[in-house]
């Protein structure tokens, strides 16, 4: 019996709003060369050395450039971060470079994009990309960290933008980061 053929689609992406996840802008690229994708499909993957994962549709116009550059940012959102994600969804029409405008950008060790802010950045080394179906799946050796503390995370649930209510990141925040 074949249990792929029983799930459809509409199940499987009604299922998957279910799951909230932090919402980050992955940017690569340089100069009119820049282009980035809002994902939730991030996820640690090793602390040895450190890396994570991130998942991208092949037909995207970022794969090429992805592949042409080796390298990406996980700038993963505040809650004050929404129009930024907003654009990297492409739900405003703009496209590559055009949705850099709305922020400031600067660079860190891999050259990948940087956005001003962002709640956590990670600054990675394409190291492996494995190919399924439709979609790569990036493996990112970390090779520069930013934090900031003094706001909570932009999450996607249910097919829209949330972010924690305030006491929960107050309380959160207040506690020092463990080394």
């Amino acid at each position: 019996m074949n249990d792929k053929a029983l799930i459809t689609d509409t199940e499987f992406k009604l299922s998957m709003r279910r799951l909230a996840g932090a919402v980050s802008v992955i940017t690569v690229g340089d100069g009119q060369d820049r282009t980035g994708f809002t994902a939730t499909s991030v996820s640690s993957f090793s602390g040895e050395p450190p890396s994570v994962i991130v998942s991208v549709n092949r037909a995207s116009s970022s794969w090429p450039v992805l592949q042409r550059y080796g390298c990406f940012c996980v700038n993963v959102l505040a809650a004050d971060q929404r129009q930024v994600a907003q654009s990297f969804a492409g739900l405003d029409g703009r496209k590559g470079v055009e949705r850099y405008s709305d922020a400031g950008w600067y660079r860190l060790k891999t050259g990948a994009p940087v956005l001003e802010n962002a709640l956590t950045v990670l600054d990675c080394e394409l190291e492996t990309a494995f190919h399924h179906h439709s979609h790569a799946i990036l493996i990112g050796h970390i090779r520069a960290i930013e934090i900031r503390q003094d706001i909570g995370p932009l999450l996607y649930w249910q097919g829209d933008y949330h972010d924690l209510p305030a006491e929960v990141h107050r309380h959160r925040l207040a506690e020092p980061l463990r080394q």
